[in-house]
């Protein structure tokens, strides 16, 4: 056995996956407590709809509690987690680009409405709070221009923070892709966004 099978650390959510293997309700309620605003950022950045979100997280959980009992833990739970919102939010894209063409009504400039941002924003000069805002409505346009496959990695990389690596088990593709991919994506923001920036 290689030192690097040796040296995995162990899934700190373990215990909780134990327990909820075992029909503790409680245990999955934390899991999805510990893993819903990281997974609502993810799922949202994809879908940049609320509501959308909302509905996609539901099912998304209610699969991975139906799937519990196959978990075989090969993966750590949050790969494991990670790996079934990306599917089924990329295959709920589909099915929403399938059934109507995306218009601008559909994607959610939340930005605007974010309590936080309002706050932070509320005491700077008029004209600065509109070039913020201008400007991340030219984004949010930017990344639904995305195909589904690069906003997941750019959501991934750019948005959460995630490593190459951990992109790569999520989305069962090696990590040049995941390179790959992430190259093609900022270089069609920078191109959606140069305008912007004249």
């Amino acid at each position: 056995m290689s030192e690097k099978k040796k040296m995995r650390k162990p899934d700190p959510d373990a215990d909780l996956v134990a327990r909820a293997r075992e029909g503790d309700t409680h245990a999955f309620d934390e899991l999805v407590e510990k893993y819903t605003p990281k997974l609502y950022g993810l799922v949202y950045h994809m879908t940049s709809n609320h509501e959308d979100t909302n509905d996609v997280l539901q099912d998304v959980f209610a699969k991975a509690y139906r799937a519990l009992k196959r978990f075989r833990g090969k993966s750590s739970f949050y790969t494991w987690i990670y790996s079934i919102a990306t599917n089924m939010t990329l295959n709920f894209l589909k099915k929403r680009n399938r059934r109507r063409a995306m218009s601008l009504d559909d994607v959610d400039l939340a930005i605007e409405h974010d309590q936080d941002f309002i706050e932070a924003t509320s005491k700077s000069d008029p004209v600065r709070e509109a070039n913020i805002s201008e400007l991340q409505e030219r984004l949010n346009m930017a990344m639904q221009k995305l195909s589904d496959d690069h906003r997941a990695v750019v959501t991934m990389f750019d948005i959460q923070g995630m490593p190459h690596a951990e992109i790569s088990k999520i989305l069962g593709v090696s990590e040049g892709t995941i390179r790959s991919r992430l190259f093609y994506a900022h270089r069609q923001l920078q191109t959606y966004l140069d305008d912007f920036r004249k």
